[in-house]
């Protein structure tokens, strides 16, 4: 089930598009992983941006954070931000 689940979340976040590029996250590589934990009803989604500085990564992880929980079966999704220099912080401002 946990892997249904994660092609559901992978499913929903191809509907998030990179506001530069028009084109989904998940079809330019930068969702790198999707955990779920089926009995805690939650996922952990990390999100690699091509640029470091990427002005639109938060906005993306909201987006993200809820379009996977729209998901059936998940009632929390933690987005991780890596690779950005503002990571900690927008790490912190979505998954509050």
């Amino acid at each position: 089930m946990s892997e249904e689940l994660t092609v559901k979340i992978r499913e929903a976040l191809s509907q998030v598009a990179d506001p530069h590029m028009g084109i989904s996250i998940v079809e330019m590589g930068l969702v790198s992983d999707i955990q779920v934990n089926e009995s805690d009803k939650t996922a952990k989604i990390v999100i690699k941006p091509t640029n470091p500085g990427c002005m639109s990564a938060a906005n993306m992880a909201m987006q993200a954070r809820i379009a996977a929980e729209k998901v059936e079966g998940i009632d929390k999704a933690e987005i991780e931000i890596e690779g950005h220099m503002m990571a900690e912080a927008i790490n912190e401002m979505v998954n509050k």
